[in-house]
């Protein structure tokens, strides 16, 4: 098979994919291809039909939907190709994709990938909460297609399982679809929802209000037979079980980077992050291929991936004119209860980020936090933070960059 070529491919039209993709027009790269295996670009935002969305990236707030449809539009007018429904099945060669589509099987090979490919939740059973396996059981993302894309009646008492931003998402959504929610349920002290950049965050906070918390507890049986009839909840203080009475369950949260396509391209997989390792411009180990988005380490916000996309586009730019790719990385690594840092991987040679530092998350509340990165035993920065939360991102400063020895050990982030 004769493989097609462009400048630069980009897998996923989600924010970071579409923001990449115009980011490079506007640079002068004009031979860029999208490929989404949705029927429809734009990304999860087209089905979070509640506003929020937009701030960071595009300095005013939109509906998920009309975000999506900003971007989607703006890629059309700029002449960038977006093909839907259209798989990507495999690697025929370092920067050469295999696609499906209803068109057929064709290759495409590029000078630069970008892999957008961005997350998903896990669902129940990769939690491996036991009991039957009635109707009724959902995550944020299929409970919102139902409500929003079908239109369909999902249940008439809910219970959300997740306290965190996306956590909102399912209580906005419910709250549409006008079903009531019997409780939330985190296993952590405290909710981890807070309310960035709204205006209408008095009428959210009142929402959560109006919703019981269960904290320190988690869900640990699904009862029902042909319909969800209630749920099991374990107290993990006290080993107590409580029975809820609800018909429907939706998970939120405890996200997964779609990593399966890079996998399958023999990509360095970061342990913490379950995303590719990328360095501070976003090469993955793969010469030519780059990383955005979501796929990095689950879900930031929509604006983040964009901005990250933003950001991935004038890397490749670079690549695209020096062909220049490091030799030697130096992993960066984390300790507990640091969950992951983004990026994880640092190139001596350079020193600052553009995109102003790195993110990173905990396990656990943590306050007064210090943060110390370390090579070998030198401390080679140290960061206080007031309050660190589980599911809500931080940032660590890069002035550190410059001060790395390339033949040093690799690098390591504590808290203490």
């Amino acid at each position: 098979m004769t493989p097609d070529h462009c400048a630069v491919l980009i897998v996923g039209a989600g924010p970071a994919g579409l923001a990449a993709a115009l980011e490079l027009k506007r640079l002068g790269v004009t031979d860029v291809r999208v490929v989404e295996r949705e029927e429809e670009a734009g990304g999860i935002p087209r089905i979070c039909h509640h506003t929020g969305f937009g701030m960071r990236d595009l300095r005013r707030l939109y509906t998920g939907p009309a975000y999506a449809r900003h971007y989607v539009r703006r890629a059309e007018m700029a002449g960038i190709e977006i093909h839907t429904s259209t798989a990507v099945t495999g690697w025929a060669g370092p920067t050469t994709l295999t696609l499906t589509s209803p068109r057929g099987v064709n290759q495409i090979q590029a000078q630069a990938i970008l892999l957008a490919t961005g997350c998903r939740e896990r669902p129940r059973s990769a939690r491996l909460i036991p009991g039957s396996r009635p109707q009724g059981i959902f995550t944020t993302g299929s409970l919102q297609r139902f409500v929003y894309q079908y239109g369909q009646r999902v249940g008439r008492r809910a219970v959300v399982v997740g306290a965190e931003l996306v956590s909102l998402s399912a209580l906005l959504t419910l709250a549409h679809a006008r079903i009531p929610v019997a409780a939330m349920v985190t296993e952590f002290p405290h909710h981890q929802i807070y309310f960035p950049y709204l205006p209408v965050k008095w009428w959210l906070a009142d929402l959560m209000l109006r919703v019981p918390l269960i904290t320190r507890a988690q869900v640990s049986r699904i009862i029902g037979r042909q319909r969800v009839e209630a749920v099991e909840i374990s107290h993990l203080d006290s080993g107590q079980t409580e029975a809820i009475a609800c018909d429907t369950v939706v998970f939120t949260g405890d996200w997964i980077p779609e990593h399966e396509l890079a996998r399958l391209g023999n990509i360095v997989i970061d342990p913490a992050t379950r995303g590719p390792r990328v360095d501070t411009c976003l090469r993955t180990s793969v010469r030519g291929v780059f990383a955005a988005g979501n796929l990095l380490r689950g879900a930031e916000t929509a604006d983040s991936a964009a901005l990250e996309g933003r950001y991935a586009a004038r890397c490749i730019r670079s690549f695209l004119e020096q062909g220049t790719w490091p030799d030697h990385v130096l992993p960066l690594q984390v300790e507990a209860p640091i969950a992951w840092i983004s990026p994880n991987a640092v190139v001596v040679s350079e020193d600052r980020l553009g995109l102003g530092g790195f993110v990173f998350r905990v396990s656990e509340f943590c306050q007064g936090a210090k943060v110390r990165v370390y090579q070998g035993d030198r401390v080679m920065h140290t960061q206080m933070f007031r309050r660190l939360l589980p599911n809500r991102s931080a940032h660590l400063g890069d002035d550190w960059l410059a001060a790395v020895r390339p033949d040093g050990e690799a690098l390591r982030v504590t808290l203490g």
